[in-house]
């Protein structure tokens, strides 16, 4: 059984990924690249360690009331367009982290976190950027591009603090 206090940090924490990453997708840093790509990688991050601690049942648990609130959230602050691109690419990806995470879990520790969240990425980006912004006037092709790049060096980049975060957390048998 979870509780409440397994959900809540995690779950309020992917929320804020998504509305900060919703909003801000829409400010280019240049030609290729766009503020969101560097904050919204962390919800993988969330993710991998809820189901690196405590399991897949808790990982999608987390997922879903994270895409919950933040497309509420972003629904509000974002454009609506922006806003349901996000949430589909969202649980999809999400989704997608935990089934491939769960089937690496018993490898080297590092091959769950950076291959999950590798193969939700190229789905995420395609997913979003496809809806997002497809047969609008934005150059959005070369920002899905620089956007995976960035979700990709995020991957290799979140790994040393995850593995000190779920040493923390979990007991040394479950890494």
């Amino acid at each position: 059984m979870m509780t409440v206090r397994q959900i809540l940090p995690p779950a309020l924490a992917m929320s804020a990924i998504v509305l900060v990453s919703n909003l801000l997708v829409q400010f280019p840093i240049n030609s290729w690249l766009t503020w969101g790509a560097f904050s919204y990688p962390v919800a993988y991050f969330v993710t991998d360690v809820c189901n690196r601690t405590s399991g897949p049942a808790l990982a999608r648990r987390v997922a879903w009331v994270g895409f919950s609130v933040g497309l509420i959230l972003s629904a509000l602050f974002a454009p609506a367009r922006i806003a349901f691109a996000s949430g589909a690419a969202f649980i999809i990806s999400q989704l997608l982290d935990v089934a491939v995470f769960n089937r690496l879990r018993r490898a080297s520790w590092w091959k769950a976190p950076l291959f999950g969240s590798a193969a939700a990425s190229v789905v995420d980006t395609s997913i979003f950027f496809g809806v997002a912004f497809a047969g609008s006037a934005i150059a959005w092709l070369p920002l899905a591009v620089g956007d995976l790049g960035v979700k990709l060096f995020m991957a290799l980049a979140l790994l040393p603090p995850y593995r000190v975060l779920v040493n923390r957390l979990a007991p040394p048998t479950s890494i």
